[in-house]
C-alpha cells in the first residue's frame, strides 16, 4: 500500500481537505474519512439489530426451547434477512468502496455530495424496512418477499430507496477511479485490492438493476396499479439480485483478504496477473450460480437448468480456487522469509495468531471454503439440489459463506479501520484477540448444525419441525448444536460491537503509530516492500505447505461431493 503513492502533487486544494496517515504514508481525504465513518457506524448498528433477531430465531428453531410464536418468528426472520444479508454487509462494502477509490489510490473524493445522497437514501431505506416489518403484520414476507405474498407498499419502497442509494455510491466509486486516473494518482493497472473492489462494484451495478426489475413492479402491484404479477417472473428477476448480491460480497471479501494479509504479515501477491484473472472469472461466470435458486421452478426448461448448473459455472469456482492458493501461498512465502522455515507448516505455527486481523483472515478463508464453498458447489448441482433446496442445508451453506466468511473478514478489517480512519485507540484488546475465535467457532457449529439437520429432512423457514413431519431424535441433537453455536456466535458478535463502540466512543483521539494491534511494532505494509524478488524465488521460501493444504481441500471437496451423489442414489429403491 505504501508503494501506491504517486509522484504527482495532491490537487485537492486546501491542506484542510486531507491529512497524512503516519502508518500507511497515504493521504486521507477528509470527505472520504467522514463517509467511511458514517457507513461503518450504520453497518455496526444493522449488525446489532440483525444479531438480536438471529438469537431469537435460533432459540425458536431449537425445538427443545421453541421460544417465539409463529407470527414473531416470521417477522424476525424477515428483519434478520434484511439487516444481515443486505444492510450490514452493503453499508460496510460502501465504506470499502470509498476507502479503495480514494485512500488506497492516494486520491481525493471527487463527488462527496453525491456520495452523501446515496448514504442518506440507504439509511432511510434501511430504517423504513425495519419499521415496516415490526409494525405491519402483513409485511412478514421474508427477505425474498415472493409473489403472491404481498407486503405494505412502504416495504418495497424501502428496498428501492436502499438499492438506489447503494447504486449512487457505486457510481461515485467509478467517478473517483476515473478522476484519480486523470490526475495521475496511479499508472497502469489498479492496485490488486482496488481491482477486487472494482470487480465487486461492477457486479453490484448489474445486481442492483436486476433487483429494480423485481421490486419496482412489486411496488406498483402492492399499490394496486399493476393488477397481476407473475410469480415466476418475479422469482427469476429477484434471484438475479438475491444471489449475485452475495457474489458482490464474495469479491469484496476476497479483496479484504488480500488487504488483511498485507496488513498483518506483509505479503506480496505471488503473481498479480494470476489473482486478477481470478477476479475476471467472477465477472463473467459467477452469476450463473443464481440458477440453483430456481431449479425446482416448473417454468424453466431442463436445458436451461442444465446449462446454468454446469460447465461455465465452474469457471467461477476456478476463480475461488485460484484465490484459495494465491493467498495462503503469499502468506507462507512472507512468513518463511522472516525465518519460519522448519518443516511444511512451521510458518503456520509461528504466524501471528493473536493478531485479530490474521485470525479473522484464516478463519474466514477456512469456513468460507471448507464449509460454505464445498456445500455451495454441491447445492448448485441440479440433481443434488432436489435433496437440498427446501431444507436447512441451504441456510447452513450461506451462513458458512456470508456470515462465517464475509462477516468475519469485515469484523477483522474493522479493527484496523478504528485506528487508521476513526483515529481512535482500539480498546479491549484482549477481547479483540479472542473475538474472531469465539465468533468463528459459533458459526462453525451453527452451520454444521443446520447442514446435519437438513440432511435429516428439517425444512427451512418452518416455525415448527413437527409440523414438517420430522421425527425428533438425532434431529434434536443437531438442532441443539445449531442453537448452542448461534448463542456462541451472538456472544462473539456482542464482543465485536462492544469493542467497536467502546473504542469510538471512549478511546482517546490519536494518530495511529503502528498497524499491528497486539503482536509487534513493525509495519507490515512498509515491510512488504522489502520482500525482494530473490526472497520470493528462494527455494526455502516456496509455498510447499500451502500446496499441501490445497490438495487436502480438494480431497475433502471430492469426498463431500460424491457422498451427496451416493445419498441421492439411496433416495429411491428400484426392485
Amino acid at each position: 500500500m505504501a508503494s501506491l503513492a504517486p509522484t504527482t502533487a495532491w490537487t485537492n486544494g486546501a491542506k484542510d481537505d486531507y491529512r497524512d496517515c503516519p502508518v500507511t504514508t497515504l493521504k486521507v481525504d477528509m470527505h472520504t474519512e467522514r463517509l467511511i465513518i458514517a457507513n461503518a457506524v450504520m453497518a455496526v448498528v444493522c449488525l446489532a439489530l440483525g444479531g438480536i433477531a438471529a438469537l431469537l430465531i435460533a432459540l425458536t428453531r431449537w425445538q427443545a426451547i421453541h421460544l417465539l410464536p409463529a407470527a414473531w418468528f416470521y417477522r424476525l426472520l424477515t428483519l434478520h434477512g434484511i439487516d444481515m444479508l443486505i444492510a450490514w454487509i452493503v453499508f460496510f462494502e460502501m465504506a470499502g468502496l470509498h476507502f479503495g477509490s480514494t485512500i488506497l489510490l492516494n486520491a481525493r473524493h471527487a463527488a462527496p455530495k453525491l456520495a452523501w445522497t446515496g448514504f442518506i437514501m440507504m439509511t432511510v431505506g434501511g430504517l423504513m424496512a425495519n419499521a415496516v416489518v415490526l409494525i405491519d403484520p402483513n409485511s412478514n414476507v421474508m427477505f425474498s418477499a415472493y409473489v403472491p405474498l404481498k407486503a405494505h407498499p412502504l416495504f418495497y419502497l424501502s428496498y428501492i430507496l436502499f438499492a438506489v442509494g447503494a447504486l449512487i455510491t457505486v457510481i461515485t466509486f467509478f467517478i473517483n477511479i476515473v478522476v484519480a486516473k486523470r490526475e495521475g494518482r496511479f499508472s497502469g493497472s489498479l492496485p490488486l485490492v482496488v481491482f477486487g473492489l472494482m470487480t465487486a462494484a461492477i457486479l453490484a451495478t448489474y445486481t442492483l438493476l436486476e433487483g429494480a426489475a423485481a421490486i419496482v413492479p412489486a411496488f406498483f402491484w402492492s399499490l394496486g396499479i399493476l393488477k397481476t404479477y407473475d410469480p415466476g417472473i418475479y422469482r427469476n428477476f429477484f434471484w438475479g439480485f438475491g444471489h449475485p448480491a452475495q457474489q458482490v460480497n464474495l469479491a469484496a471479501m476476497v479483496s479484504i483478504w488480500y488487504a488483511l494479509a498485507q496488513m498483518t504479515v506483509g505479503i506480496r501477491p505471488v503473481n498479480e496477473k494470476f489473482s486478477r484473472l481470478a477476479f475476471i472469472l467472477y465477472l463473467f461466470f459467477i452469476n450463473l450460480g443464481s440458477a440453483h435458486h430456481l431449479l425446482v421452478d416448473p417454468g424453466l426448461s431442463f436445458a436451461w437448468k442444465a446449462v446454468n448448473t454446469s460447465y461455465a459455472m465452474y469457471l467461477a469456482v476456478l476463480g475461488s480456487m485460484m484465490h484459495a492458493f494465491s493467498i495462503p501461498a503469499a502468506l507462507e512465502i512472507a512468513l518463511r522469509s522472516k525465518g519460519y522455515r522448519k518443516g511444511l507448516f512451521g510458518w503456520l505455527r509461528n504466524a501471528p495468531w493473536a493478531e485479530p486481523g490474521f485470525s479473522s483472515l484464516v478463519l474466514s478463508m477456512f469456513l468460507f471454503g471448507w464449509i460454505g464453498g464445498v456445500t455451495g458447489v454441491t447445492i448448485g448441482t441440479e440433481q443434488i439440489n432436489m435433496l437440498v433446496h427446501n431444507t436447512l442445508r441451504l441456510p447452513g451453506h450461506f451462513h458458512a459463506t456470508v456470515v462465517s466468511g464475509t462477516t468475519l473478514a469485515f469484523m477483522g478489517f474493522t479493527y484496523y479501520v478504528i485506528p487508521l480512519i476513526f483515529r481512535k485507540e482500539l480498546k479491549l484488546k484482549n477481547w479483540a484477540k479472542w473475538q474472531p475465535y469465539v465468533f468463528g467457532t459459533g458459526m462453525l457449529l451453527t452451520s454444521m448444525g443446520m447442514i446435519v439437520s437438513g440432511l435429516q429432512g428439517v425444512a427451512r423457514r418452518n416455525w415448527d419441525i413437527t409440523f414438517a413431519g420430522v421425527v425428533p431424535g438425532t434431529v434434536e441433537i443437531s438442532l441443539a448444536v445449531f442453537g448452542i453455536g448461534a448463542i456462541l456466535a451472538v456472544v462473539g458478535g456482542i464482543m465485536y460491537v462492544t469493542i467497536v463502540l467502546t473504542s469510538i466512543l471512549t478511546g482517546p483521539r490519536l494518530e495511529a503509530s503502528n498497524l499491528l494491534l497486539l503482536t509487534g511494532t513493525h509495519n507490515p505494509i512498509i515491510d512488504s516492500t522489502k520482500l525482494t524478488d530473490h526472497q520470493m524465488e528462494d527455494k526455502q521460501n516456496q509455498p510447499k505447505g500451502a500446496l499441501v493444504l490445497v490438495f487436502a481441500f480438494l480431497v475433502w471437496f471430492a469426498i463431500y461431493y460424491f457422498t451427496n451423489w451416493w445419498l441421492l442414489g439411496r433416495t429411491w429403491f428400484i426392485n
